[in-house]
């Protein structure tokens, strides 16, 4: 960047090797970057919709159509790219999906934009027709929806399973979802921390299943310790079972095999008075965060005491809220009033891996077993059961639901075309431009089903506000069919996209610096 002096000498105002794009220019390469983002993400959408084959720089293989994973594994550089890859990040973890219509309705406005621009329509008129159009957009859906019956929540759930890789198992996964959400509701609402998911290989869909408590993915470390227990007392240890290191660094010279032989015999005295400790406290099990010397674990199922050791600190927590046991750090100082309560322990085989399940009667703790033949099969299962229960709790704290199958936005679409000319001056353009960026939800699931998506918009023109674009391309009572989804869903996808489009288009000016070659800040400036 440089401007000239009163002399017409040039005056550099960035540093060296700075780029600046400033105008129409910025305006378009900004809109292109972002479209192209959405457009990555287009054809996964739907019932029908493609799966993506995603090669990370090692070598990694991803397979899979959710959204918000393809937008992460791209790791784009541009900055408009990166703002619908953070809108669809900010869907996913309010809504857990809806992810790829975000992206989608984002790419639209900024392609009607584009063409409003051309058309000499300045960018602050269309931000502002685009509010304009969301807030009716966002009365209009106050009045859609109805409330959800106990008996629709399997039905939201099939709905955002369909589509997905692991559709094969959409009657397991949506039963599994729903029984989950309602082991884990309290008083207090339902806490999706309390559902654990573990995925395992070398099995079929239909071999997954929903266990009550928690499954730790771990086994008991002696083949001599009890592999059940019932009414078993449990300590939860976050220090290791084994002599403790200097923290210094020091050498002994031995000559005399005599203190050698002493060294260890105080070695094995100091591990079996832990040991001692914690079964003179009436323990049954110890689930241990670090690791366990193969001497106390000898001691310990000459005990009967299960040992499990080097269990992942969020399983910890979870042990500690099913049985109720406190974290121990120091062995010397262990009570009784410790340990916690588990009504089952016993030792699973899962295929090849052998886990141990925790279980108590009154603990609102449960694990989601997912099984899949391969690893890249199980990875999707956990993207969509995650998926699926997060719809799942949405629906179920929300309470209002729509119909699916583009419905919701084909009505919402009619509604603006209708109540344009509300909006002042050339911002009713802009709203006419939002209609058809919400339409592209519909296009998108009509093309992706192989059905002509100008004959399917042109059918919606005059349907009923249940009416959208079923898994055979045709127009279709969307309720009647229960393919329904959450009204926030839908809110908050629209509002994100216009989020994300409006702060792209209000830039006229993109200034890169160059890397920095070890470039400092001026004294004073840090």
């Amino acid at each position: 960047m440089m401007a000239q002096g009163p002399n017409g000498e040039p005056i550099y105002i960035l540093q060296e090797g700075a780029k600046n794009r400033s105008g129409r220019n910025a305006q378009d390469n900004n809109i292109l970057a972002a479209r192209a983002v959405a457009e990555s993400v287009r054809s996964t959408l739907g019932p029908l919709g493609f799966d993506k084959l995603l090669v990370g720089g090692g070598g990694e293989v991803t397979i899979t159509n959710d959204g918000v994973t393809i937008l992460e594994l791209l790791h784009a550089e541009h900055p408009a790219a990166k703002i619908i890859i953070e809108i669809s990040k900010t869907q996913d973890s309010l809504c857990h999906d809806g992810t790829t219509s975000a992206a989608v309705i984002s790419g639209s406005l900024l392609e009607q934009a584009s063409e409003l621009i051309t058309k000499q329509v300045h960018p602050a008129i269309i931000v502002k027709g685009y509010h304009f159009a969301l807030s009716i957009v966002n009365e209009t859906l106050d009045e859609m929806g109805w409330e959800l019956s106990d008996d629709e929540l399997k039905d939201a759930a099939r709905t955002s399973i369909t589509g997905k890789s692991a559709e094969s198992a959409i009657d397991i996964l949506s039963d599994i979802s729903v029984r989950a959400m309602d082991a884990v509701r309290d008083k207090d609402g339902v806490n999706l921390d309390n559902i654990k998911v573990s995925t395992f290989e070398g099995g079929t869909y239909d071999q997954s299943e929903l266990l009550p408590g928690l499954v730790v993915e771990k086994e008991r470390i002696h083949s001599e310790m009890p592999a059940s227990l019932t009414d078993a007392r449990v300590l939860l240890l976050k220090t290791g079972l084994e002599p403790k290191e200097t923290k210094i660094e020091s050498k002994l010279n031995i000559s005399d095999p005599k203190v050698l032989e002493a060294f260890l015999v105080r070695e094995e005295e100091v591990i079996q008075a832990m040991c001692h400790e914690i079964a003179k406290n009436g323990t049954h099990a110890v689930f241990c965060q670090k690791d366990i010397d193969p001497l106390a674990a000898h001691y310990l199922a000459q005990a009967n005491i299960l040992a499990v050791k080097r269990v992942k600190n969020s399983d910890m927590e979870a042990l500690r809220r099913i049985t109720g046991a406190r974290l121990v750090s120091e062995l010397k100082e262990l009570r009784s009033t410790d340990l916690g309560d588990a009504s089952w322990i016993t030792e699973e085989k899962f295929g090849e891996h052998i886990c141990i399940c925790v279980t108590n009667e009154d603990a609102t703790s449960v694990t989601a077993i997912l099984r899949g033949a391969t690893m890249h099969t199980t990875d999707e299962l956990e993207r969509a059961f995650d998926d699926v229960i997060g719809v799942v709790a949405l629906s179920d704290s929300s309470r209002i639901m729509v119909s699916g199958g583009g419905s919701a936005y084909a009505h919402l679409a009619r509604v603006l075309r209708e109540r344009s000319h509300e909006a002042p001056g050339r911002q009713a353009m802009a709203v006419e431009s939002f209609a058809s960026a919400l339409e592209s939800i519909p296009w998108t699931l009509a093309e992706n089903s192989g059905a002509d998506p100008v004959d399917t918009l042109l059918s919606l023109k005059g349907a009923d506000v249940h009416d959208g674009v079923s898994i055979d391309g045709e127009i279709e009572n969307m309720k009647d069919l229960k393919v329904i989804e959450p009204r926030k869903l839908i809110r908050t996808a629209i509002s994100s996209a216009v989020e994300a489009s409006t702060l792209i288009l209000r830039i006229d000016d993109v200034i890169s610096m160059k890397p920095g070659d070890g470039m400092q800040l001026p004294p004073g400036m840090g």
